[in-house]
C-alpha cells in the first residue's frame, strides 16, 4: 500500500498534470481565438484572453491584446489570471480593478492597461481548475448578471475545445505508438470472412507465412497448406472450435516455408458473430516466435542435463514442461503429468507449505524460497524454488532429505551432549551444594524429560540395601503427582522379574519394549495399576546407577505411545548420563566418608575448653560447606600452673588430613611449651617455631596467643593484664565493658611460624577491667571470595559491638551467622573469654593459702 506524504498538495499535482497534457496544444489555437473574439464582440469589451497556469501564467490566446502576448509567461503573483483561479468556482467580478484590493497592485491594472476586469476559472479533467477566461475593459466599467452569465457560457466552450484537444493529440499518439509497436514485434495481421470465404493478411503475415504479395490467393486451403503436416490438423481444429463456439483462437504452429525453413507462428484471434449469433469472421494476428522455441529448446536441454528437478506451471495450475530429474524425484514421467493440474496429480500440495508459497509467488510476483515435507509417495524433504513469470510458475526443486536427516542427526547429537553436560552439572551442582542425593537424582530426572522420555522415576538403594523410589517427573504437568504416587506404590507391587529389579540384580541396562506387557500385567488391580494405566507408558529403558562395582540405584525412563522407542544413540547417552550419575553419587558418599572422617579426627584434637571461676571460655570448631576436605584451624585454652588463662588460635597452612595432622602436632607442642610458669606469649612462638625447623616438619602456620593473669592487688581493683603476641594471625579484638572496641595489633605484623626460627617475637601488655570479651578467630571468618579481609573485620567488629549485651555462647553463634549468612568457604575456628563482672572467687582448701595470681 502506497504512503500519501500529507506534506504533498495532491490537488496542485493534479491541476499541474493536467496543465501540462494542455499546453502542448492549446497555444495559438484558431478555435480559442473565435471564441474570444465572440467574448469582445458580445460583451462589448476591449479585449478577452484564455491562460493558463501551473508554474505561472501561460496566454494561449485572446483578441484585443497587444502584439506578442500569445505565448508568453507571466508569474502568478503578478498575474489577474491568479486571482481567478484563487477564487475559484466563483468568478471575479472588478467593474473598477484600481479600487478592488485583489487587483490594485497587479502590474496590468497599475499600468493603466486595465480599468475592468471579469475572469471566469476553467475547469476540465473531471473538475481540475486550470486556467481563465478573462474580459478586459481599459477604462471602468460595469459587469451585469448576464455578462458573467455569457462569460461563463463562453468557459465551457472554451474548456471543452482545450479538452478535446488535449485527447485527440494523446489519441494520435496513442495510434502511433502502437503501430511502432507492431511493426517492432513483427506482428502480422488476417481477417477471414467466413461468409464469402477470404482470407486477408498484411504484408507483415504474408512475410511470415513465406508468400509475397501476389502469391497467396486469400484461401484457407492456401495457409492449411502451408502449416506443417504434423500440425496441420491441430492448428485448423482450434480454428473450427473458435468459429463454433464464437470463441477465441489460439494456436501455435509451424509453418515450411518455400526454401525448406521451418518457421514457428503464434496465431490468436476471435470468431465474431451476427446477429444470429452465427460466426461470420475470425480476425486476429500472428508473429513469429521461432527464435523462442530455439531457445527454449537450449533451455530445455540445459535443464534435461542439470541435477535439479524443474517443471513449469500455466497460469491454470497446468504442467507445461519437466525434465527428466522431476520424473525421477516424482515418481512419473511426462506424459502422466503435462496438461495435469498440479493439485490434481498431487493433492497434498494445495494445503500445504507447496500451495500456500506457490500462490504467494504468483500474487506477489516474488520469488519464494523454502524447505517443505512432501508425504508418502514421495516420504521426502524438498528445499524448493518457485518464481513467477509471465506465462505462470517456475520451480526448481532438490530432494534434501538426507541433508535434513544429517542435520536432525546432528541437532540430536549436540541436544544429548547438552543434556549430558546438563546432568552431570546439575548432579554436581546439588551434590557440592549439600542438598542431598535425593535433590539432585530429582534434578536428572527433570532434566531427562522431554528429551529421553515423557517421564522418568530415579531410585537409590540406601545404607540397608534396599532400593527407594526417591524421584520423578514428567512433560505433563497434570500427572506429574501421579508420577510420584507410582512411584510410592510400585516397588512394593512390582514382580521379582520386573525390569527395573532384574536391572540392579544383573547391573545391566534394559529395554523394555512393551510396559504393559512386561509389567503391568503382573500388578494386583488396585490403585498401583490404575495410576501406571493413567500414565500410560510403551516403552521404557531402565538402567542401573552403578559405580566402582556397587549398584546405588537405578533411573526408569518412560515413553508414551504417540513417541518413538529410544534408539541406539538414544540408550548410549542414557547410559552415559547414568554411569555419570552413579560416580557423581560414589563419589559423593566417598567424599562424605572421608570428610567426616577428617572432621572427626581434628574435632577429637580440639577439646573442651577449661571453667576458671572468674571467666567464661567459648570455643566454636565449623569446618567449611563447600571445600573438598578440612583445614588446619585449631583453638585451645588452658590454664598454666599459676593459674593464668591462656587462649590460642592458629591456622595451618592447606586444607586436607595432613595439615588436619600438622594443626594436631603444634597443638600438642604449644601446650608442652606453654604449660609452665613464667613463659610468656611471645617465649612461647619462638620456642614453636625452633620445635617446627628442629623436628623437619615443614609446616607453615599463624597463631595468635593471649594470657590472662593479675596479682592479688589487681584482682581487688577489678583488673585483668592481657598479655598477647602475634605470628600473622588476624587481630583479636576486645571488647570493653564501656562497650569500646580494641584490636590487639602491633604497628608492623610480625611473621608467620615455619618461616623463620631465628624471628624475634614480641609481646604487648593491655589491661582491662572485669566485664570485658576478648575474641580470638580464624581467618575462615573475616575472609573469602567475596569478602576482603580488611571489610570482614570491619564487619566483625560491628557485629561484636552490636551484641556486646548477649550470652557468650549466643554472640559466638550470632557472629558466624552475621558474617556468613551464605554458607562457610573456609574453616573456622574461634575461641571467645569474658571476664565476669563480679568476683567470684574459688573455695578455699583448709588451712591458709596464698591466692594464686590467675585470672579475675
Amino acid at each position: 500500500m502506497t504512503s500519501v506524504d500529507p506534506t504533498v498538495d495532491t490537488t496542485a499535482v493534479n491541476r499541474v498534470s493536467a496543465v501540462r497534457r494542455l499546453e502542448a496544444t492549446a497555444v495559438g489555437s484558431a478555435a480559442l481565438q473565435r471564441l474570444t473574439a465572440l467574448a469582445v464582440q458580445l460583451l462589448g469589451a476591449d479585449a478577452a484572453q484564455v491562460s493558463l497556469f501551473g508554474d505561472d501564467e501561460l496566454v494561449l490566446g485572446g483578441t484585443g491584446l497587444p502584439q506578442g502576448t500569445v505565448g508568453i509567461r507571466v508569474p502568478l503573483t503578478e498575474s489577474l489570471c491568479g486571482v481567478t483561479a484563487a477564487a475559484s468556482p466563483d468568478p471575479v467580478v472588478a467593474p473598477d480593478a484600481h479600487r478592488d484590493p485583489r487587483l490594485a497592485a497587479l502590474p496590468p491594472v497599475a499600468s493603466g492597461e486595465v480599468g475592468a476586469y471579469l475572469g471566469i476559472p476553467l475547469t476540465v479533467f473531471e473538475g481540475q481548475v486550470v486556467g481563465a477566461l478573462s474580459a478586459f475593459g481599459r477604462e471602468p466599467r460595469p459587469w451585469g448578471d448576464a455578462d458573467v452569465a455569457l462569460l461563463r457560457q463562453l468557459g465551457d466552450s472554451v474548456a471543452i475545445e482545450l479538452q478535446l484537444a488535449a485527447e485527440v493529440r494523446e489519441m494520435e499518439s496513442s495510434r502511433l505508438a502502437f503501430e511502432l509497436a507492431i511493426d517492432a514485434a513483427g506482428i502480422g495481421s488476417f481477417d477471414w470472412d467466413l461468409v464469402s470465404g477470404r482470407l486477408v493478411w498484411d504484408d507483415r503475415l504474408k512475410e511470415l507465412m513465406g508468400f509475397d504479395r501476389d502469391s497467396f490467393d486469400e484461401t484457407i486451403d492456401a495457409f492449411a497448406q502451408r502449416c506443417h503436416p504434423d500440425d496441420r490438423e491441430r492448428t485448423m481444429e482450434a480454428l473450427q472450435e473458435a468459429i463454433d463456439g464464437v470463441g477465441e483462437y489460439d494456436a501455435e504452429f509451424r509453418v515450411v516455408l518455400p526454401s525448406g525453413e521451418t518457421r514457428w507462428i503464434q496465431g490468436r484471434g476471435r470468431a465474431l458473430a451476427d446477429d444470429a449469433g452465427i460466426a461470420v469472421r475470425v480476425v486476429g494476428a500472428g508473429y513469429d516466435t521461432t527464435a523462442q522455441r530455439t531457445a527454449d529448446a537450449r533451455v530445455a536441454r540445459v535443464m534435461e542435463s542439470v541435477k535439479s528437478a524443474f517443471f513449469t506451471l500455466d497460469r491454470a495450475w497446468r504442467f507445461t514442461y519437466l525434465n527428466a530429474e522431476s520424473e525421477r524425484v516424482l515418481q512419473t514421467t511426462r506424459e502422466e503429468l503435462l496438461g495435469a493440474v498440479v493439485w490434481d496429480a498431487f493433492p497434498d500440495a494445495s494445503e500445504a507449505e507447496f500451495g500456500r508459497r506457490y500462490r504467494e509467488a504468483v500474487s506477489t510476483g516474488r520469488e519464494q524460497v523454502f524447505e517443505a515435507y512432501y508425504p508418502a509417495p514421495l516420504d521426502a524433504w524438498f528445499e524448493v524454488r518457485a518464481w513467477p513469470g509471465p506465462d505462470g510458475l517456475s520451480v526448481s526443486f532438490l530432494d534434501v532429505s538426507d541433508r535434513r536427516a544429517a542435520q536432525e542427526r546432528a541437532r540430536r547429537g549436540a541436544e544429548r551432549l547438552r543434556l549430558v553436560a546438563e546432568t552431570t552439572g546439575a548432579m554436581a551442582e546439588r551434590l557440592a551444594s549439600g542438598a542431598g542425593e535425593e535433590q539432585a537424582v530429582q534434578r536428572v530426572a527433570e532434566a531427562l524429560v522431554p528429551i529421553s522420555g515423557d517421564w522418568v522415576i530415579a531410585s537409590l538403594v540406601d545404607a540397608d540395601g534396599r532400593m527407594r523410589d526417591v524421584a520423578g517427573w514428567h512433560r505433563d504437568p497434570e500427572l506429574r503427582g501421579a508420577v510420584r504416587r507410582y512411584a510410592a506404590l510400585r516397588l512394593a507391587a512390582l514382580p521379582p522379574d520386573a525390569p527395573i529389579l532384574r536391572a540392579l540384580a544383573s547391573g545391566q541396562l534394559r529395554e523394555v519394549p512393551d510396559v504393559q506387557q512386561a509389567v503391568g500385567r503382573f500388578l494386583p488391580p488396585g490403585e498401583v495399576k490404575d495410576v501406571l494405566d493413567a500414565l500410560a507408558p510403551k516403552t521404557a529403558v531402565t538402567l542401573p546407577l552403578v559405580a566402582r562395582g556397587r549398584t546405588l540405584g537405578a533411573l526408569s525412563v518412560y515413553r508414551s505411545a504417540d513417541r518413538e522407542r529410544a534408539d541406539a544413540d538414544d540408550v548410549a547417552t542414557l547410559r552415559d548420563i547414568a554411569d555419570r550419575v552413579a560416580l557423581a553419587l560414589d563419589n559423593s558418599r566417598l567424599y562424605e566418608q572421608q570428610r567426616r572422617l577428617a572432621e572427626g579426627l581434628q574435632r577429637s584434637m580440639l577439646t573442651d575448653p577449661p571453667e576458671p571461676d572468674h571467666a567464661e571460655i567459648v570455643v566454636r570448631y565449623l569446618p567449611a560447606v563447600e571445600a573438598a576436605e578440612v583445614g588446619g584451624d585449631w583453638y585451645d585454652a588452658f590454664l598454666q600452673p599459676n593459674g593464668s588463662t591462656v587462649l590460642v588460635i592458629g591456622d595451618v597452612v592447606g586444607h586436607d588430613t595432613a595439615a588436619a595432622a600438622a594443626m594436631g602436632q603444634l597443638r600438642g607442642m604449644l601446650r608442652g611449651i606453654a604449660y609452665r610458669d613464667g613463659i610468656g606469649p611471645a617465649a612461647v612462638l619462638t620456642g614453636l617455631d625452633a620445635a617446627i625447623q628442629g623436628l623437619g616438619m615443614g609446616t607453615m602456620a599463624t597463631a595468635a596467643i593471649a594470657r590472662a593473669e593479675q596479682t592479688p592487688e589487681e584482682r581487688a581493683q577489678g583488673l585483668t593484664r592481657l598479655r598477647w603476641s602475634n605470628a600473622g594471625h588476624p587481630p583479636p579484638l576486645v571488647l570493653h565493658p564501656d562497650g569500646r572496641i580494641e584490636e590487639l595489633a602491633t604497628e608492623r605484623a610480625e611473621l608467620m611460624l615455619g618461616v623463620d626460627p631465628t624471628a624475634r617475637r614480641t609481646e604487648s601488655v593491655l589491661t582491662v577491667r572485669r566485664g570485658a570479651t576478648i575474641l580470638l578467630y580464624t581467618d575462615g571468618l573475616v575472609e573469602g571470595r567475596d569478602l576482603p579481609l580488611d571489610e570482614g573485620i570491619a564487619r566483625l567488629r560491628e557485629a561484636f559491638a552490636q551484641l556486646a549485651d548477649r550470652p557468650l555462647a549466643e554472640l559466638c553463634d550470632e557472629v558466624i551467622r552475621r558474617l556468613r549468612p551464605e554458607g562457610l568457604q573456609d574453616d573456622v575456628a574461634l575461641v571467645a573469654i569474658r571476664l565476669h563482672p563480679e568476683d567470684r572467687p574459688r573455695p578455699r582448701e583448709a588451712g591458709p593459702q596464698q591466692l594464686p595470681p590467675g585470672i579475675g
